[in-house]
């Protein structure tokens, strides 16, 4: 039942495959606090809303990867220019400390509880900054620098 509402949300056998692995884990760090009364709306829920979240996830690292492929890969100099000017100038918008969340999410690939750790604040904190910074570089994407 599991393995079915997976693959149907993520339609894809590898990834429905872990992520029923997931829910699984979920449930046994768990235990100790479900109620066991109704164990299959449990497993259901928890599969839908993990399969969610991923699907969340690959979309906004799709949204952002864009992005930074397009600075990272930039290989005319007068590209990179523009490039450190346009992150200049967003990062000079925003707390020193967000450039350090960026790069740790973006760039070296944590997860936002990783980057949580890392910069000793909480996941939604860090959430927060990176929400305010994709929409900072947004605006300014369609402005001349």
């Amino acid at each position: 039942m599991v393995l079915r509402r997976c693959r149907s949300l993520l339609k894809d056998e590898e990834s429905a495959l872990d992520a029923m692995q997931d829910v699984f884990v979920k449930v046994l760090n768990k235990q100790d606090s479900l109620k066991d009364k109704y164990p299959s709306s449990l497993l259901y829920t928890i599969a839908t809303n993990h399969c969610l979240n991923i699907i969340r996830r690959e979309k906004r690292m799709t949204t952002g990867d864009e992005i930074l492929d397009r600075i990272v890969s930039a290989e005319i100099l007068e590209e990179q220019a523009v490039n450190r000017m346009f992150l200049d100038q967003l990062f000079s918008s925003q707390k020193a400390s967000t450039r350090t969340i960026a790069v740790l999410h973006y760039r070296d690939g944590l997860t936002l509880e990783e980057t949580a750790e890392m910069t000793s604040m909480s996941v939604s904190g860090v959430r927060r900054r990176l929400r305010k910074l994709r929409e900072a570089g947004f605006s300014m994407e369609g402005r001349q620098i």
